[in-house]
């Protein structure tokens, strides 16, 4: 069982590092690396090709991510599982079986933001993150889902694809923690509500760092809208002005 999670977490870097933002922008003969911000994931695929195309990378990104803990869930049995006090029938998922499936989730995010294809460079990670998130059914399914409609909402309102990914990393955390309390949490004792989030900590401790990796990797996206900078998402694609550029 411990080569398996060895082999999965080494799985889901290969996987996570490959540049799916790179090779949509080389299919339209874009180096997306000499555009934009120059970064390789959905915000500025869409930035320099157009929304359409930065939705394509953002699901692609996801799927890198998704891919290698569903299957890895899947063969380790730990599908379903949850790791404070389950409901009579549910299998119980162990603190150690819980940083190792995170870990492999952990994994496919550093690919893409560290990817050997790319000399060791890559994206920020936020798509798949979420990707891999969404796929630890059920400890994580439901929040990351929800930061999702966050990532969505805000994006819609603001037209700010890296607002929408801060403001959808930082609501992962909360919503993590308001799945594992009980349902009845104000009838119980404190010391009850406070048992369940300790049971799930390793969860809330890995999506408290991703939330506050976004916001780091996001730095510079910050300052420009700051500064008045920070270019919004168009529906319409520019390849004229990018195809015009040397790569």
């Amino acid at each position: 069982m411990t080569a398996l999670w060895a082999l999965a977490i080494v799985g889901a870097y290969l996987i996570g590092s490959i540049p799916f933002g790179v090779l949509i922008a080389r299919s339209r003969g874009v180096n997306i690396r000499l555009h934009g911000s120059r970064n390789i994931g959905a915000t500025n695929v869409a930035r320099v090709l157009g929304r359409r195309l930065g939705m394509v990378t953002f699901g692609l990104d996801m799927a890198k991510g998704a891919v290698p803990v569903l299957v890895t869930g899947a063969v380790a049995g730990v599908l379903g599982a949850r790791p404070a006090n389950p409901n009579p029938g549910v299998h119980v998922l162990t603190t150690a079986q819980l940083w190792l499936w995170l870990a492999v989730a952990c994994a496919a995010v550093l690919g893409h933001m560290y990817s050997p294809f790319l000399g060791f460079r890559g994206g920020k990670g936020v798509a798949t993150g979420f990707g891999a998130l969404v796929a630890m059914w059920e400890v994580l399914t439901i929040p990351a889902l929800v930061a999702i409609v966050v990532w969505y909402g805000t994006l819609r309102m603001t037209r700010y694809i890296s607002v929408a990914s801060m403001a959808a990393a930082l609501s992962l955390p909360v919503c993590y923690v308001l799945s594992v309390l009980p349902r009845d949490a104000l009838e119980q004792p404190a010391s009850h509500s406070l048992n369940q989030i300790a049971a799930a900590s390793p969860a809330l401790i890995v999506t408290v760092a991703m939330a506050v990796l976004v916001l780091y990797t996001h730095r510079a996206n910050i300052g420009r809208l700051r500064r008045g900078e920070e270019p919004k998402v168009k529906g319409k694609t520019r390849r004229g002005d990018v195809l015009g550029k040397s790569d």
